[in-house]
């Protein structure tokens, strides 16, 4: 790439000097250089892409792995639904052989064993249909349109879960950006008072050890915009992974402005957003057609203790090279029909029957069991949730609060170390309790957005807002 960006550069340098019809003869170096600057444009372009949220999202409804492996779970399940519709449908086999027969073997003819040596073909077509299979067919189907069911809701589920997680990690990214802008600006600020401070001490005014101080401040203040700096990167990483995003490097996201606002839910009690929750929530519908396709498949079971009834058709012929006359008119003289109807009745098969019905009451029951689990999970869930915001809300206004003091402080040193009356590590300590008074209502901030939208999520508000 390097060596043919330089002879692009070059190409073009020259392409202003040479004439009009000199450079038209040019038309395979021109049309390298076009190739060239259209892909660096677009490379350009991708670099300054910034995703919204939204664009993140609906990216990774798409290209998450979870998602897709759901999808083909999905799809499984709509197969397996065919399956069960071709129950219903009659089996239809044709087979042909062809083969020799050398040493003593019936004559056709004479019915008379013979040494001698045959050629011959059997060909035959067999059809069979259930006419009765103990409504197992039927409740086979019933299950494949439950299982279809559950697998759209497990679906929803890892839509939802990847949604929330997105979210999260965008909201992660938010948080770097604003506290490494705040460590960037006070480096800023200590480099600024290290130059005052180096021509206080180069004038005489203040003593060399103000100078260290403050160089040593300098460089922990380096040292926080390098861990800022790598958290910024992993939170890119960890989002980038989540929407299956290769070029990680050039990944960024918009500066979306968020405010930390109680919503609407909070005027609802716990119990009343539990309720719409059990209602709404994904998790639990998916638990429900989990229990009913249990529940089918104790139907499925016991519909081998009935007897089945099925009807067949055949039709065979045969040719041998002993009759002395066509092969087609010996296939059509020589065919054969039978049709009947089979009735199997079950009597005794090893306990397997019963035993196959004992293990699908097992599942049914722990697929109650497994609802009744997400229903307190739920519940717990939102409880937790509902508490959660409102400690959020508790620790941000305290954040707020001792951020505002903190600057007062931070002013009240730096005048006093102006006049003299406390020395530079005072004022060090200031402004570093400052720095990380801001750090911490950054913190409390997106946590306080994030609680906000899980609890929203409960109550079946999304987590972004259909265009």
């Amino acid at each position: 790439m390097g060596t043919i960006k330089f002879l692009c550069l070059e190409y073009l340098n020259n392409f202003v000097k040479k004439p009009l019809l000199t450079n038209m003869r040019s038309k395979p170096v021109a049309l390298l250089l076009f190739v060239y600057l259209s892909l660096f444009a677009v490379q350009l372009q991708a670099q300054q892409k910034k995703w919204t949220l939204r664009e993140c999202v609906e990216y990774a409804m798409q290209n998450n792995i979870s998602v897709r492996q759901s999808e083909l779970d999905l799809q499984l399940s709509e197969i397996s639904k065919k399956d069960a519709w071709g129950a219903f449908l009659p089996s239809a086999n044709a087979n042909i052989t062809h083969g020799w027969s050398m040493g003593l073997s019936p004559n056709p003819i004479t019915n008379v064993n013979q040494e001698q040596n045959t050629r011959f073909t059997n060909a035959g077509i067999s059809a069979r249909i259930d006419l009765f299979k103990g409504l197992q067919n039927l409740a086979q189907l019933r299950r494949s349109r439950m299982a279809v069911l559950a697998s759209q809701y497990q679906l929803q589920k890892i839509r939802e879960d990847v949604s929330l997680n997105v979210a999260n990690a965008f909201l992660q990214i938010l948080f770097n950006k604003e506290n490494l802008k705040v460590q960037q600006e006070q480096l800023q600020i200590d480099t600024k008072q290290f130059n005052r401070t180096q021509q206080l001490v180069d004038g005489g005014m203040v003593p060399k050890g103000d100078l260290l101080d403050i160089e040593a401040t300098v460089a922990a203040d380096n040292q926080r915009v390098v861990a800022a700096e790598n958290q910024l990167l992993i939170s890119k990483l960890s989002l980038a992974q989540l929407l299956q995003l290769e070029d990680f490097a050039n990944f960024d996201i918009a500066d979306e402005e968020y405010e930390a606002e109680l919503s609407e839910v909070m005027a609802e009690t716990p119990k009343s957003v539990y309720d719409k929750a059990r209602t709404l929530r994904t998790e639990i519908k998916l638990a429900e057609a989990n229990r009913d396709v249990a529940e089918q498949d104790v139907k499925v079971a016991r519909g081998a203790y009935q007897p089945t009834l099925s009807g067949f058709y055949n039709l065979d012929s045969r040719v041998t090279s002993l009759l002395p006359y066509p092969f087609w008119d010996q296939l059509w003289d020589y065919k054969g029909h039978t049709l009947g109807f089979q009735l199997s009745i079950p009597i005794l098969n090893g306990l397997s029957t019963r035993n196959n019905v004992q293990r699908s009451k097992v599942a049914f029951e722990r697929s109650k069991l497994a609802l009744e689990q997400q229903e307190l999970d739920l519940e717990r869930n939102v409880y937790t949730a509902y508490t959660d915001v409102q400690g959020a809300q508790k620790a941000y206004d305290a954040a707020v609060s001792a951020s505002e003091a903190r600057k007062q402080a931070l002013t009240y040193a730096q005048a006093r170390y102006e006049e003299g009356l406390i020395n530079v590590f005072d004022l060090n300590q200031a402004q570093t309790l400052a720095v990380n008074a801001q750090s911490e209502v950054l913190r409390t901030k997106y946590d306080l957005i994030f609680r906000i939208k899980i609890l929203e999520f409960y109550f079946g508000i999304p987590i972004i807002e259909k265009p």
